[in-house]
C-alpha cells in the first residue's frame, strides 16, 4: 500500500510537450475525483506548474500496477495517444517521498533553492483537501515536506544568493546605490526578461519607469503594466539627465549607446552614477563606456556568470539537504508502517 508518484517536468520534457498534460485549476477537483473514482488510488494530489505534472497517489495496488494505471490516466485524461517513451517517471516508497521532499524544498525546480513551488504545492494540497481526496497518508506525506522544507529553508544556505537576472540585477543596485528608494528606471526594448528585471527593481522600491521601443504600442503596453510612463524611441536620450538605471533589451544589430554619445549625456547628469544592464543579444552599449567614470555596465553574460556563482554555492549545500531529506523520509516511512486503516480525518488546516 505505496504512495506512489507519476509525473513530468522540466527534468524529462520540453514546454511543447508539458503543456499539453498541465491541468487548470478548475479541472483538479473532478480530475483526482475520477482517478479514484477508478480505483486507481486511496487519496490523491495533483500539482500542476509550467515546469510539472505530478499525480501524487496513496494506492492499495502493487507499486508498479499503480504507476501503470496513473500513467494511462494522464494520458487518457489528456487524450494523448502517441507514446510517451520517456517523457513520464514514476516512484514509489521511499524514492517518491524523497522526491515530494525535494521538490517541497526547490531541490528538484530549474532554478535551485527558489520559494515559489512550495506555495504552488501547499495549494495543490489544499485543493485536493478541501474536496476531500486526502486522508491519513497524504496528509502525514504532505505536512510533513512543508515542515522539511521549512527546516532545509532555515539550516542550510540552498537559498543564499541569486540565481536570475533580475535578482542579480537588483543586487547590483543596491550595491551601487545603497538603497533603491527614489531611484529612476528606463526600459529600451519590450522584452519579457527586461519586463521581469523591471519588476524586480520595482518590488525593492525603484520610484518610476519608463519605457522606450521602436514599436511606441508595445511601449505604451509595457508601461501600463508597470505602471510607469511610455516615451518615443527616438526621445529616451534627452531624459538620461533624471535616469538611475537603465535595462537595454532591443533588437537593434548595433550599439545604440556608445563612449561617444553617453560622455555628454553624463555630464548633464552631473556625473551621478549610472547602472546600465544591457541584456540583448548582439549587445546595444558598446563595452567602452565602462571607461567613463561613475558608469556601471553589464551585459548578459556578466548577469549569468553571477547567477551560476550563485548556483555552484547552493549545489554545494544539496548533499546536506539530501541527507535531512533521506532521514525524514525513512522516520516517515517507519511512522507510517504503524498507521492503521482507514485514514484519519484529514486536518483542518495547512501547517507552515
Amino acid at each position: 500500500m505505496p504512495i506512489v508518484v507519476v509525473g513530468l517536468s522540466h527534468h524529462s520534457s520540453p514546454v511543447t510537450f508539458r503543456e499539453r498534460f498541465a491541468f487548470a485549476e478548475a479541472a483538479l477537483p473532478p480530475a483526482v475525483a475520477k482517478l479514484r473514482e477508478n480505483g486507481v488510488a486511496e487519496e490523491a494530489v495533483i500539482l500542476s506548474t509550467c515546469n510539472r505534472v505530478e499525480i501524487y497517489a496513496f494506492t492499495r495496488r502493487a507499486a508498479r500496477e499503480a504507476v501503470e494505471s496513473i500513467q494511462r490516466f494522464l494520458a487518457d485524461f489528456h487524450e494523448c495517444r502517441e507514446s510517451l517513451g520517456g517523457h513520464l517517471y514514476g516512484l514509489t516508497e521511499p524514492q517518491s517521498l524523497e522526491h515530494l521532499f525535494k521538490v517541497a524544498s526547490g531541490l528538484d525546480s530549474m532554478v535551485l533553492g527558489e520559494t515559489e513551488i512550495l506555495g504552488q504545492l501547499k495549494k495543490a494540497y489544499d485543493v485536493a483537501l478541501q474536496h476531500k481526496h486526502t486522508g491519513g497518508r497524504l496528509n502525514k506525506a504532505f505536512q510533513k515536506a512543508f515542515n522539511v522544507a521549512k527546516q532545509i529553508r532555515t539550516e542550510t544556505n540552498i537559498q543564499r544568493g541569486t540565481a536570475s537576472v533580475g535578482s542579480v540585477a537588483v543586487e547590483l543596485a543596491e550595491k551601487i546605490f545603497s538603497a533603491l528608494e527614489n531611484r529612476a528606471v528606463m526600459v529600451l526594448g519590450a522584452g519579457d526578461t527586461s519586463e521581469k528585471t523591471a519588476r524586480a527593481l520595482l518590488s525593492r522600491g525603484a520610484r518610476s519607469i519608463l519605457v522606450s521601443n521602436r514599436s511606441h504600442e508595445r511601449a505604451v503596453a509595457l508601461a501600463q503594466q508597470l505602471g510607469g510612463r511610455a516615451i518615443h524611441f527616438e526621445a529616451w536620450a534627452e531624459e538620461f539627465e533624471r535616469i538611475d538605471i537603465v535595462i537595454s533589451s532591443t533588437a537593434a544589430p548595433h550599439y545604440i549607446l556608445d563612449r561617444a554619445k553617453l560622455a555628454p549625456l553624463m555630464k548633464l547628469r552631473r556625473n551621478r552614477p549610472l547602472l546600465l544592464i544591457d541584456i540583448a543579444v548582439p549587445r546595444d552599449i558598446e563595452p567602452e563606456v565602462n571607461f567613463l567614470d561613475n558608469v556601471y555596465l553589464y551585459n548578459i553574460d556578466d548577469l549569468q556568470a553571477i547567477a551560476d556563482d550563485c548556483v555552484r554555492q547552493r549545489q554545494q549545500e544539496i548533499a546536506r539537504c539530501e541527507e535531512i531529506i533521506r532521514e525524514k523520509a525513512r522516520a516517515l516511512l517507519e511512522g507510517l508502517a504503524h498507521f492503521a486503516l482507514p485514514t484519519q480525518k484529514p486536518p483542518a488546516e495547512l501547517q507552515a
